[in-house]
């Protein structure tokens, strides 16, 4: 694009736009924040397209933004502020595309690395105009008419968000991939980091926006003195992690009250080093967004045990409880569960049971005897696996029943066994990352769900460091490659895209894979912290080197007594779930009263369709969009199909097939009186399909 066309297109929009993207240029109605709103409510006025007139939707635009490769995927909302679609490619590059043609106006790839985004925060002051995301551990300003690095934020435009966290964590893994808030002239922000020692403490922390000083920080993980302390082991806060913000936060304006669901301390699956309720650990936190101050806390699952991360931001919700309007927000969990809570108390407004389960069998480890679990609404996912429900359609019923009566099967918060405990709803939920819609004229919630069930197995690792550098080695592996790779080294779809290792050494070099583990390498994160010695060992277990002898003083190199097994849906030979169907739903919750309304299949598989068996559903990745005109938008599923549904009934009303699935919550606006749908299609997660597709729809 030449500089001509992008200083027309830079002059056009600041003669036609406003001081902030709330008081829109007449010829624009955006869709200007993560998920439409602060308050993440998916929910926009527009009401052009309705369940009349949707089947006559019809591709208005596509845009190729490049990048793909065989790791990638796409899991961002775009946004759209008076008149230019913003958006980001598999690799990191940010684009500005015209909204009515999806022409590109500009396009810069900031940084060489490239991450994970999930959203884009876009901020305005007069006639400064950005852009603000995260790419890896970095926060990046970009000018929102040019693209390009704002010199001023942070260093040369960029802010890293390792420093300022209080202690040294340079060659810890952190990545920023899904947007904060921006509140007056601060960015609110979290970050994903690793939930499996050694890990960065998840603090929340509020920026400048202009120049990226940090202003305040709220301790996730509190240190002497602060409220929750005692909630840990005495020097917890000096050697633990993990308690972080990686799904977004939400932001109610006029209260200047900042929501911040966290995920579980690390590590994951054994917290014998973190005896407690571990505050603030899986908590809906409520801080003042001025001051970073604590306003009150909720812990939705206590001492976790189960990676029961808060899997997105919370709704803004207004209901009428007990004849009375109550502002509100709703929680969706990854049990499929919502917690709705009273705004400025956090009081719920159903209630909840301190539910007693199981102690821990595992050496060392205490696990909390009461979880907390809603008693209204129902949970939207099935909690407990029975024998009966084994999947009919599969022809391996007879060894998927001999799996499941092996494991430990009695629902929620079972706690982890070296046998194997059943999780279900699974890792992935239940609710997830895409988070829920709301529609503020009715007081519906619309939230999408998996019912896949996973097998949580622990390995006791105790005593077990062999006499070969391929035995310390595989201690290593098992440690912190496990989980992703696989007790097999089979590889698996859980973060991102951990590939197979089997034969490793017939294709890397032991030299390779230590460079991996100490710079990292798409979305593997980087393994700086090892030991010169320990890389060596894990290069020696891949490359399946059983003679060298071990190295001296390195053969207990892990203090955890147990391993993580790896994510390991339970699936039969086919790749269908083990369990009967719905595999995928999306549900319509009545808040006012609590209560589901409807449930129907989200997804297909087209050959078992082809068979004669109902529709089942399908895993889906990425949430809604809820819309005036009695619609809901979707793609999420994996049979690269997006979907309109009634909202008053759930049933399908349109439906379109792209090359790829479009795992990532859509966007609606308005350009010049006509609507559109934007969905971002690039696959990944569970998909053998990955490309760089955003695509949009509009009425003839």
């Amino acid at each position: 694009m030449c500089k001509h066309l992008i200083l027309l297109t830079a002059v056009f929009i600041l003669l036609n736009s406003c001081s902030s993207p709330e008081k829109e240029n007449p010829h624009y109605r955006n869709w200007s924040h993560y998920l439409g709103d602060p308050g993440r409510t998916h929910y926009s006025s527009l009401d052009q397209i309705t369940p009349e007139n949707v089947n006559q939707l019809q591709v208005a635009w596509e845009y190729n933004s490049g990048g793909a490769n065989d790791k990638s995927v796409i899991q961002f909302n775009p946004i759209m502020v008076n008149g230019l679609v913003y958006g980001v490619s598999p690799d990191s590059k940010v684009f500005a595309l015209d909204a009515a043609t999806g022409k590109e106006v500009w396009a810069n790839k900031p940084l060489e690395e490239s991450g994970l985004s999930r959203g884009i925060l876009y901020w305005e002051n007069g006639e400064d105009k950005r852009l603000l995301l995260g790419i890896k551990h970095h926060f990046v300003a970009l000018n929102a008419l040019t693209g390009e690095l704002i010199s001023s934020f942070g260093e040369n435009g960029k802010l890293n968000m390792k420093a300022g966290l209080g202690q040294d964590v340079n060659d810890v893994w952190l990545e920023a991939t899904t947007p904060g808030v921006i509140y007056g002239d601060l960015l609110i922000q979290g970050f994903l980091t690793s939930e499996r020692l050694p890990a960065v403490p998840g603090h929340i922390r509020a920026f400048d926006v202009r120049t990226g000083e940090q202003k305040w920080i709220f301790h996730t993980i509190p240190q002497p003195g602060e409220f929750g302390y005692e909630t840990w082991p005495e020097h917890a806060w000096m050697y633990t992690g993990g308690a972080n913000n990686w799904s977004g936060l939400t932001l109610d304006e006029e209260r200047g009250i900042v929501y911040i669901p966290t995920g579980s301390a690390a590590s994951d699956f054994w917290g014998g080093d973190r005896k407690g309720e571990n505050l603030f650990a899986n908590c809906i936190i409520a801080l003042n967004a001025n001051t970073g101050e604590r306003i009150w806390h909720y812990q939705t699952v206590h001492h976790d045990i189960w990676d029961r991360d808060l899997p997105a931001p919370p709704t803004l919700v207004t209901v009428t409880h007990n004849g009375k309007k109550r502002d509100a927000i709703a929680q969706i969990t990854k049990s499929a569960h919502v917690f709705v809570l009273d705004r400025e108390t956090g009081e719920s407004l159903f209630p909840i049971e301190e539910k007693a389960f199981p102690p821990s069998e595992l050496f060392g480890e205490e696990a909390w005897p009461t979880q907390p679990i809603p008693q209204k609404p129902e949970a939207f996912a099935r909690q407990f696996f029975p024998e009966t429900d084994i999947n009919p359609y599969s022809k391996d019923k007879d060894s998927l029943l001999a799996i499941l009566r092996k494991t430990k099967n009695g629902g929620a918060y079972i706690p982890p066994t070296v046998e194997g405990t059943m999780l279900f709803p699974g890792y992935d939920g239940g609710g997830e990352w895409g988070g829920a819609g709301f529609d503020p004229t009715t007081g519906i919630l619309y939230v999408n769900a998996n019912e896949m069930p996973w097998i949580l197995a622990m390995i006791d690792v105790r005593g077990k460091g062999g006499t070969t550098l391929y035995d310390q080695g595989k201690k290593v592996y098992q440690t912190y490659c496990m989980s992703c790779h696989g007790a097999e080294l089979q590889g698996s779809t859980f973060h991102g895209t951990a590939p197979a290792l089997v034969s490793l050494k017939d294709r890397m070099s032991a030299d390779s894979v230590k460079n991996i583990l100490t710079k990292g390498r798409n979305t593997m994160p980087v393994f700086a912290f090892l030991s010169d010695a320990e890389k060596t060992s894990v290069a020696a277990y891949l490359m399946e080197d059983k003679t060298s002898p071990a190295l001296s003083g390195k053969d207990e190199i892990i203090a955890a007594p147990y391993a993580h097994a790896g994510y390991n849906r339970f699936v039969d030979s086919e790749g269908y779930p083990a369990v009967t169907p719905p595999w995928g739903t999306l549900n319509a919750i009545d808040l006012n009263k609590g209560e589901i309304l409807w449930k129907v299949p989200l997804g297909e598989y087209e050959e078992l369709t082809a068979k004669g068996i109902p529709v089942t559903g399908t895993e889906n990745y990425g949430g809604p969009v809820v819309t005036a005109g009695g619609l809901i938008f979707i793609g999420a599923s994996k049979d690269r199909t997006v979907r309109a549904f009634d909202k008053k009934t759930g049933k399908e009303l349109w439906k379109y097939k792209l090359p790829f699935s479009a795992m990532a919550t859509p966007c609606t606006y308005e350009v010049n009186g006509k609507q559109y749908i934007v969905f971002a299609a690039g696959g990944g997660k569970v998909t053998k399909e990955r490309g760089d597709l955003f695509v949009a729809f509009a009425l003839p």
